[in-house]
């Protein structure tokens, strides 16, 4: 049929050379033999990649056309640096429009890759990369290995790869199954697209450089998908040669007379007797076209270009059906085909489809089995779930917030109705009122504390945030300023020496009011600051994903509310800060002043123990919240039953007292009606002088005892002075009776303690620490300058 087959190219002085699949050196020492040898060779015949890449580079030199039927290296598609190549084997990058295919069909946007490091298996994954990005899917995680696969395959079970596209020779495809079933990177949850022209049985061949049994290797490759380009028409068609696909198989079988699993490149040999046919269509066309122009195939030498060139456009223009399939080649030279889709199937590859990517169409069997009954996610679908605060937790707090509101009323009911009584007069009752105010606003904040996204939009947070700042800033100014202010003039006036005392009792109640709203006024001007410069806001705690207890393919992901804001240590530090240091100061006022008593605030005793408590409560309650801020029931646990519980003994231990007072002794009438009565609160006073009248008598008992030893001795010494001035001048009366009169003796004959016995007066002006309230005119200035001589 053609001219060259007839071996008129032999007696025209060309013929085509042939190359098979050999090294890189040997195909070089044949290309120049080829060349530099007669007859002139119009076309070279390459068989795999690694001969084509060598043979096709450098035929350009020669103005050689090469056309090859067994290379399928994406590299060879690089018409810069082919510009003359052909091949009848499709390029390894066909599988990947299959492939895109079968992602959008199964609603799949995020795949992974592994592959071997080599050029054929780089290039097409690049090739993957671009197609998958222009239809929408992302390649998420992508990892390679040279011979030991363990690491990358570890890395796609820990980033949680689904989809994962595996690109490998054979052998290398054991090793990667094996370690795939070390990490159950199998099963339901995970698909694997694999090539197709391993062998049927190659995960059951044994192999030293893995240690799983087969029985394991089935286990892990079950479900895989792989694509192969078809070599074989799968239609009862007949080709260009009047042969259908079955009758070429069947002729083949018969010339080689052996099993065709046994013969090498036997899967490609529709492609090389396809090559033969394209080549000859084209020369026959080629030789037609330069009979036009007075020219044959037999005028051309490596020097013309211009029969290299009409070569080239018949083979690029060639469209033939054959045996294995319809025939035709891209701008690139490389020829397109179907892709035939498989699936392993209890150990056994199925055919599930076909896709012609010149016609973008896919044939689908509707016969694909999966492990879980439907193909899987693409990746771990997370459900996000809020972290709630318990609601028997909220509810019951919040009825104990309650009652303790109801309780502040109560109190502040009764200090205000009762305010005109003495006894509740003697205790500052504005200041008790803010203390209940106070308590009142605090239990309140216990609501906020408890709502969360189980009550409220996303939208409202930033509210609610600000309520619980605002409402215990100023609950704890309130109620802790009053109680601090009460403590703090207590000190001031009880601490001071005596002499100032007379001066500092006048209680003057405006100063009493005016700390308070100090204390308050800060508060006010540092949550207004951090509201405005840094306002709290609604942000988001995320927790390490769960798995549910169901067997669902989801993952669980945890979070929590907060309020927060951009430099929330900050503000944080200066709020605790200078509440710590009014706790701590207030705790160190009241242990100073818990021996005092004084009329102007009968109930600084009380504060004080409201005091203790309240610091004890905040003092632990603030950084364990802080700890436990993750854990939302216990956080709210603590930080609201410390509110609660300040508050209820706060209005407990200063309400409680005086209402068990009045009503026991029946002091609910007004001051005039009270002085009427025994049992007054004027009696009250006077009991509460005596018991400090007695007091200062026990003390002044003991000081006098300490004096009467003392003039003991000094009667002594006086004694045995007179006693010694007798025996120096017994003649001279004159000098005793001087020295009686000196010292109003009378004479030295009577018993000399009877003569110094000294007078009452005399013993009271020494002891007495209240000299000048008795008057020094009651005491005789020269017996105590005797007596202390």
């Amino acid at each position: 049929q053609d001219s060259w087959s007839r071996g008129a190219g032999k007696q025209g002085g060309w013929e085509p050379g042939f190359l098979g699949c050999i090294s890189g050196c040997q195909a070089t020492k044949y290309l120049y033999e080829l060349l530099y040898n007669d007859p002139i060779k119009i076309i070279l015949m390459p068989g795999c990649s690694s001969v084509s890449t060598l043979v096709a580079e450098a035929a350009r030199m020669w103005n050689l056309i090469v056309l090859s039927y067994g290379s399928s290296s994406p590299a060879l598609s690089n018409r810069q640096r082919f510009p003359t190549f052909f091949r009848t084997h499709p390029s390894a990058t066909l599988h990947n429009p299959t492939r895109v295919q079968l992602f959008k069909k199964w609603g799949w946007t995020k795949i992974a890759t592994i592959q071997q490091t080599t050029e054929v298996f780089t290039s097409t994954l690049d090739d993957l990369d671009q197609r998958v990005k222009e239809a929408g899917i992302e390649i998420t995680f992508r990892q390679s290995f040279f011979s030991d696969p363990a690491a990358p395959v570890r890395s796609l079970k820990r980033q949680d790869a689904r989809i994962i596209v595996g690109l490998f020779y054979e052998t290398e495809a054991r090793k990667v199954f094996c370690e795939v079933y070390k990490e159950k990177l199998y099963g339901k949850r995970y698909v694997w697209f694999l090539i197709g022209w391993y062998a049927d049985n190659w995960f059951r061949i044994k192999d030293p450089a893995i240690n799983c049994t087969e029985a394991e290797m089935a286990e892990a490759v079950e479900g895989h998908v792989t694509t192969e380009i078809v070599m074989l028409n799968p239609e009862n068609t007949r080709s260009i040669s009047n042969m259908t696909s079955q009758e070429f198989i069947e002729k083949l079988q018969k010339r080689l007379g052996k099993n065709p699993e046994e013969t090498g490149g036997f899967q490609e040999a529709p492609l090389a007797y396809d090559a033969i046919w394209a080549l000859a269509l084209a020369l026959n066309k080629t030789s037609a076209e330069l009979v036009k122009k007075g020219l044959r195939l037999e005028d051309f030498n490596y020097n013309n270009k211009n029969i290299t060139d009409e070569i080239y456009r018949a083979l690029n223009s060639s469209a033939f059906e054959g045996v294995s399939g319809h025939v035709v080649f891209d701008a690139s030279g490389s020829r397109m085909a179907w892709t035939l889709i498989e699936q392993l199937q209890g150990g056994v590859y199925k055919k599930i489809g076909y896709y012609d990517s010149t016609k973008d169409n896919l044939s689908w069997y509707n016969n694909d089995k999966w492990i879980g009954d439907a193909p899987p996610a693409d990746y771990t679908k997370v459900i996000t779930t809020f972290r709630f605060l318990s609601q028997k937790l909220f509810i019951s707090v919040s009825v104990l917030a309650s009652l303790g509101i109801l309780l502040a009323i109560v109190c502040l009911a009764f200090n205000i109705y009762n305010g005109h009584v003495r006894y509740i007069q003697n205790s500052q009752p504005y200041l008790n009122s803010m203390t209940a105010v106070g308590c009142t606003l605090a239990l309140a904040a216990v609501f906020p504390l408890g709502l969360d996204g189980y009550h409220i939009g996303a939208g409202l947070f930033p509210f609610v945030c600000q309520a619980r700042l605002w409402l215990l800033g100023l609950g704890f100014s309130l109620a802790y300023g009053s109680m601090f202010t009460k403590i703090w003039w207590v000190h001031t006036v009880f601490t001071k020496k005596e002499e100032k005392k007379e001066r500092r009792k006048t209680l003057e109640p405006w100063k009493l009011y005016a700390t308070v709203g100090l204390l308050v006024g800060l508060d006010v001007v540092m949550l207004a600051v951090w509201q405005i410069i840094d306002p709290l806001h609604r942000t988001i705690e995320e927790f390490t994903k769960e798995e549910p207890k169901t067997d669902i393919d989801v993952s669980i992901l945890p979070q929590l509310e907060h309020c927060s804001s951009t430099k929330m240590n900050t503000w944080l530090g200066i709020f605790y800060g200078f509440k710590g240091l009014l706790l701590l100061l207030g705790i160190f006022l009241a242990y100073e002043t818990k021996s005092v008593s004084t009329e102007k605030i009968n109930d600084h005793r009380a504060v004080g123990m409201a005091i203790y408590n309240v610091a004890v409560l905040c003092l632990i309650t603030a950084p364990v919240t802080m700890i436990l801020n993750s854990q939302q029931d216990a956080a709210f646990a603590f930080a609201s039953l410390a509110v609660v519980f300040s508050s209820y003994i706060t209005l407990v231990v200063l309400f409680v007292p005086k209402m068990r007072r009045l009503i026991t002794r029946g002091e609910w009438q007004s001051e005039q009606q009270d002085t009427m009565k025994t049992g007054s609160s004027t009696n009250n006073n006077e009991e509460e002088k005596s018991r400090l009248l007695e007091k200062e008598n026990r003390e002044l008992e003991k000081i006098i005892a300490e004096k009467e030893e003392r003039v003991s001795e000094l009667r002594q010494q006086l004694q045995d002075r007179q006693q010694l001035r007798s025996r120096r001048r017994p003649s001279n009366p004159s000098s005793r009776d001087g020295c009686a009169a000196d010292n109003h003796f009378t004479n030295t004959a009577g018993p000399v303690p009877t003569l110094y016995q000294p007078s009452l007066p005399l013993v009271r002006c020494l002891v007495s620490e209240q000299a000048d309230k008795l008057g020094r005119s009651n005491c005789d200035g020269s017996r105590v300058h005797l007596l202390y001589k």
